[in-house]
């Protein structure tokens, strides 16, 4: 009977133990978990696995800010309808295209805030798909009246940690770009001395047609909101391209890839990833030397490197408007500082939600990310123009199994999405136009018309 009482006993306080509520389970982290994080402090810069993460997008104090342009709640609500409005869109080449497009035609949440396309259609373009991928040049239209880029569209998710824009760098005049200045004559908005984020938000209308003027500001409501926003700033210089981008920029801050997996890893979650996945991860920040140029919070560095990815001359579908621009986009940050020590460098991009894009490198030649891993691992340049000794050193110096190429896939492509990303953007436009494009055939793919 005493054997028998100790056995009852032992049962009813097992029983106990597993009728415990969900919000008392601990994860207890593996060997796995426990590897990782020695890894992390040891490539975190003395800052510890905090430094990785990313803060929440209305922790404005926490997230990097030009302090020329604080970011605000009013900034934000602004610059998010912006984005996302064509009704800004209302200074076109082709009239029949006033409308139609918007800055997230290329920026879109379905693409990780990229186009979902190798090369990103703004004015005269048809269609969207899935995710942008559906999106066509308009055959009736002009082709030089189309509004494309010679590189491929890169994301503006995360772009709060960088200070330059573009993959040559040339927006900003401040940090990166100090003393540039001498290649900034087709580039006056440097001289404002905001960081990139705002001169591209700025130089961008201009460059894609959009206005503030009296029709978007009367008839959708946006004055108020400018109001709200830049009350501070007199009504004679209040609603100008100026503010417009300096509220959208604020929301581009605010574009934080902070519900990925590997963020909640971060933060103590040790079910938020695979084995397969935290393996990946071990190999990108050891033995892969990832973090050599994708360190931080938004895992990407300010520099420039040259990887001999090729350009959309292999591409019988692109369209070159202006071989000149073309040539010297090539050139990546050597086109923009005309010294050849920089040529064919491009600025590292972010790595959250790559697995949106389908496109990969500034050139948009691979389609898919593990693609990219096995190119950088095997070291032999898709570009013929690249200079030998301009070439990273990390190109084909890494010599990864295939098992570590495929955890390495696994963690990029899974554990850096964010899956949440249409948080973001509006729940509709002030216009009631379609977001990101109000064409007859983007209405029918967004179900919107």
């Amino acid at each position: 009977m005493y054997y028998m009482n100790k056995t009852i006993t032992f049962l009813l306080f097992i029983l106990t133990l597993c009728s415990c509520n969900d919000d008392d389970y601990t994860v207890i982290p593996s060997n796995l978990d426990t590897d990782l994080k020695k890894i992390l402090i040891d490539v975190a810069e003395g800052k510890g696995v905090s430094y990785f993460i990313l803060p929440a997008s209305n922790d404005y104090h926490s997230i990097p800010q030009d302090p020329l342009n604080p970011i605000t709640k009013e900034k934000v609500e602004l610059g998010k309808l912006l984005l996302h409005e064509t009704a800004f869109g209302n200074v076109p080449k082709i009239k029949e295209m006033k409308a139609t497009y918007s800055c997230a035609s290329c920026h879109h949440a379905a693409a990780g805030f990229s186009a979902g396309l190798r090369q990103g259609i703004g004015e005269c373009g048809v269609g969207f798909g899935e995710n942008g991928d559906g999106r066509t040049v308009n055959n009736n239209i002009p082709i030089d009246s189309v509004d494309v880029q010679p590189v491929r569209s890169p994301t503006i998710l995360n772009v709060a940690y960088q200070d330059v824009m573009l993959w040559n760098g040339q927006f900003g005049g401040t940090g990166t770009n100090q003393g540039t200045a001498s290649q900034w004559e087709e580039i006056q908005e440097n001289f404002l001395g905001f960081e990139g984020v705002e001169v591209q938000a700025i130089k961008g209308q201009k460059a894609h047609r959009l206005s503030v003027n009296d029709e978007l500001l009367n008839a959708n409501g946006y004055r108020e909101m400018f109001d709200n926003a830049f009350g501070d700033v007199e009504e004679s210089e209040r609603y100008t391209a100026i503010n417009a981008g300096l509220a959208m920029a604020a929301y581009e801050r605010t574009l934080l890839a902070n519900q990925s997996p590997w963020q909640d890893w971060l933060k103590g979650d040790y079910d938020a990833m695979t084995e397969t996945e935290k393996k990946g991860a071990i190999t990108f920040f050891g033995k892969g030397k990832c973090y050599e140029c994708h360190t931080g919070p938004a895992l990407n560095d300010k520099g420039f490197y040259a990887f001999g990815m090729g350009d959309f001359d292999t591409f019988e579908k692109a369209l070159i408007l202006d071989d000149t621009k073309f040539q010297n986009a090539k050139k990546g940050r050597g086109g923009f500082t005309k010294n050849s020590k920089d040529d064919y460098k491009f600025k590292t991009p972010t790595l959250y939600n790559l697995i949106d894009n389908g496109f990969y490198g500034h050139g948009g030649t691979f389609t898919s990310v593990k693609e990219v891993i096995v190119y950088k691992n095997n070291g032999v340049p898709q570009s013929k123009e690249v200079l030998v000794e301009n070439l990273a050193s990390q190109f084909g110096a890494i010599n990864l199994t295939d098992q570590e190429i495929d955890d390495l896939t696994s963690f990029i492509e899974v554990s850096l999405r964010d899956d949440n990303l249409v948080r973001y953007t509006p729940e509709k436009s002030k216009s009631g136009n379609c977001f990101p494009n109000n064409d007859i055939q983007s209405q029918e793919d967004l179900g919107c018309s």
